[in-house]
């Protein structure tokens, strides 16, 4: 019988508290703190008592870590006024941590829609602050992303996962600005058709985007590679060049498409590879 655990089927909670080291995952404004977004009942909506974001920390290799695992069960992962304030404040909390001479990791669990469309403006600010979070701690430490499934990690949120340090992926984990759906609402089923799952993974999916460059690990489904491609990356430090340094790289590549023609899995591997990255 293998020993192998899924790592996607974990909840949120699980996640974090198997990525820290045994006996150290403590929770910070859990459950019991009540603290539920203001705005989802009077939408008909059921809150959750820790607004779908799990903050935690504890050590990972001995070391001071803070762990932000979104719950992609709760409102699609999406980020709202109290989850998104949650994931800036831990990261902020990191920050300081350094500031005061205390060194510690940065670990952010991305299963998420975006935005949460029922706070709007709200989730966006959030989500900015979150921004902001991680280009500020990235200069002391790697701030590492963990993007599994199965709901992906879309909108505003893909970008913050752009800004990682490091990003690890699945095979079934799917990376994008926008989703399938919203692709689909805005530019028709000719364009874009979300049912079309092969054709969904092939644009967006983990093995795609690592093979064209825009995530550093593809790991399989297994809580213990997921741990040790975390910890191998913690212990390598800040990168010399981060991705988002190579704007100009993307910015030029894009430049050169023609928009006019469907972009399929082989053109996309034909326009951005590792190889022309490195």
């Amino acid at each position: 019988m293998s020993d192998r655990i899924s790592f996607i089927e974990l909840g949120a909670r699980q996640r974090a508290k198997a990525l820290l080291d045994e006996g150290s995952f403590r929770e910070l404004l859990d459950p019991y703190e009540q603290i539920t977004s203001p705005w989802l009942e009077p939408q008909g909506i059921v809150p959750q008592a820790d607004d779908g974001m799990v903050v935690a920390k504890g050590t990972l290799d001995g070391k001071s870590t803070v762990v932000v695992a979104i719950e992609g069960a709760f409102q699609g992962g999406s980020m709202g006024e109290v989850s998104g304030a949650k994931m800036a404040a831990a990261l902020e909390l990191a920050a300081n941590d350094w500031h005061q001479g205390v060194q510690t990791q940065a670990v952010l669990m991305l299963e998420t829609g975006g935005v949460r469309l029922q706070e709007a403006n709200l989730g966006l600010a959030a989500i900015a602050d979150i921004h902001a979070a991680i280009v500020d701690l990235r200069r002391y430490t790697p701030v590492i992303g963990i993007v599994a499934g199965t709901v992906g990690c879309f909108g505003g949120m893909s970008i913050a996962a752009a800004l990682c340090s490091r990003l690890i992926v699945t095979r079934e984990a799917r990376l994008g600005l926008n989703g399938p759906q919203v692709i689909e609402q805005e530019a028709g089923i000719e364009e874009y058709d979300s049912r079309d799952r092969p054709f969904i993974w092939s644009m967006t999916g983990g093995e795609v985007r690592y093979h064209a460059g825009f995530v550093d690990a593809l790991v399989s489904d297994d809580l213990a590679e997921v741990k040790r491609t975390t910890l191998d990356f913690l212990r390598r430090g800040v990168p010399d060049r981060l991705r988002t340094d190579d704007y100009r790289y993307y910015l030029t590549k894009l430049n050169q498409y023609d928009t006019r023609q469907q972009v399929d899995k082989q053109q996309t591997l034909a326009l951005f590879t590792r190889e022309d990255r490195a």
